[in-house]
């Protein structure tokens, strides 16, 4: 990542950021403790930041809670927000951006929500 900074650092900084700037609380559940691969690390940050930036415009969230892991399996990554949520059939091209992202390193992303409690957004990588 920049700086030779590595993928749990840059969420780290984005996140304490974006919880600033926006008042919204976040609560980092895991961060990667190995070294991810470039391409996929990339691929987390840009969906993380999207993910972001649809809990701010639409979710009327007051929290938000982030996990991202690594191991011998692949990666998993998690953005929940307790938000107002949407139907299905709501979904834009924010989400169709980020399910993009996870194909392009081989991986698939999935959206959950529910109206009146909230969106969940979950990218697995297979090793």
């Amino acid at each position: 990542m920049r700086g030779g900074r590595s993928l749990a650092e840059e969420l780290e900084g984005y996140l304490g950021d974006w919880g600033e700037r926006t008042g919204i609380t976040v609560e980092t559940w895991a961060l990667p403790t190995v070294e991810v691969p470039q391409p996929i690390a990339r691929a987390v940050l840009a969906v993380t930041q999207e993910a972001l930036a649809n809990v701010e415009r639409h979710s009327g969230a007051r929290v938000v809670s982030v996990a991202v892991t690594a191991g011998k399996s692949g990666l998993r990554m998690t953005v929940s927000d307790d938000g107002d949520g949407f139907h299905a059939a709501n979904v834009g091209r924010g989400i169709t951006r980020m399910r993009a992202h996870f194909a392009e390193i081989g991986g698939s992303l999935s959206v959950s929500s529910v109206r009146g409690e909230g969106t969940t957004v979950t990218g697995v990588v297979p090793r």
